[in-house]
Formats: C-alpha cells, structure tokens, sequence
C-alpha cells in the first residue's frame, strides 16, 4: 500500500477541508495517507519529519497569501533542508495545492514554489490530471473549473466560512487525491 502524506498550513480552516478531501481521494485509491499540519507557528509535530522520511509520495499545501506561500509554509520550507542536505526526500513523488480568496489570486505563484520546493528535494512532481471545466455551461461547481494543471487551485471567497467552501472545489480536491494515489501506485509499483 502507497504511503501519502498531505502536509499543509491552514490559516482559517479552508486549507485543511482541501486537505481532507484530497485524502478522501487518495484512500479511495487504495492509499494509506496522513495529514499533517503545521501550526500556527510554522511548526510541524516532532515525529513529522520521520513520517515524511517513510512516505512514497508527499504533497504539499498552503494558502496562497500575497503571492505565495503563508509564512509558517515558508518555515516548514526551510526547516526542510535538514532532509534535503541528506536528500531524504530523493524519488519521492510531489504534487501540490493552494487556496486564495480569488478565481485568480496569484495562485500560480505558490503553486510554481510547491514544485520549485519539490525539485530541489530531487523529487517527482505530479500535477492534477484532469482538464478544466471549460466550456459556456460550466459552474463554480464543475471539476477543476479553475483550470489547474500543475497543481490543484482552490478558490475560499474571504466571507465564506468553510462550510461554506465551493462544491466544485471539493469534487476536484477528492479527483486530485485520486490521480495523485494513482500515479504514486503506477511509479512505486
């Protein structure tokens, strides 16, 4: 059984629902997969850093605030060069996800640091498998209807709460779980 770990900050709860649902995705792709967050502090739970040693596949999560990554990602960013220097996370497959308050809101750019992040580690990065919801009938709440390829984009109106988070986001969140716990399967064997 593949071994996934969603690893994320969430700054008001949106981040962490994404998070769950892609999990949802992943099981029901046969994968085992963990969820852990980091604090509000940019602080990981000590045992973390082995669960991500022994995961075959990480994925990466963060809000998208002014143009990139939350600050507490950035630290867990950084804090992961201690694994890097020792190339721990070499092979492993990669994807990534963001959320902002916007269709748009900048989230190519966090998207584009989740895979930088993932490239250095020397890992395999993944996207989410699925074309947009492009044509004139199409909802917020059609699969992938921000038009993600690289990674999965999210979008949280900034008043809604997250019970309130696009349906559309959600479907699309348990498809990427799936497709990433499928790729993960046909790389790992």
């Amino acid at each position: 059984m593949s071994r996934i770990v969603i690893v994320f900050h969430s700054g008001f709860g949106h981040t962490e629902r994404v998070a769950e649902y892609i999990r949802i995705g992943a099981q029901a792709a046969g994968a085992a997969v963990e969820l852990v967050g980091i604090d509000a502090y940019g602080n990981v739970p000590d045992n973390a850093w082995e669960t991500l040693k022994q995961a075959d596949c990480i994925i990466f999560g963060s809000p998208t605030y002014m143009g990139g990554v939350s600050w507490q990602f950035k630290k867990f960013a950084d804090a992961s060069s201690k694994p890097w220097y020792n190339m721990e996370w070499k092979g492993k497959i990669a994807a990534g996800f963001t959320n902002s308050a916007t269709l748009n809101g900048d989230k190519e750019s966090t998207i584009g640091y989740l895979s930088t992040l993932a490239a250095q580690h020397k890992m395999l990065w993944t996207g989410t498998g699925m074309h947009p919801s492009n044509h004139k009938e199409a909802t917020r709440n059609d699969l992938n209807h921000l038009g993600g390829y690289r990674g999965l984009l999210v979008t949280s109106p900034s008043d809604a709460s997250v019970e309130e988070m696009i349906t559309g986001d959600l479907i699309t969140a348990e498809a990427f779980g799936t497709n990433v716990a499928e790729v993960v399967k046909s790389v790992k064997g």
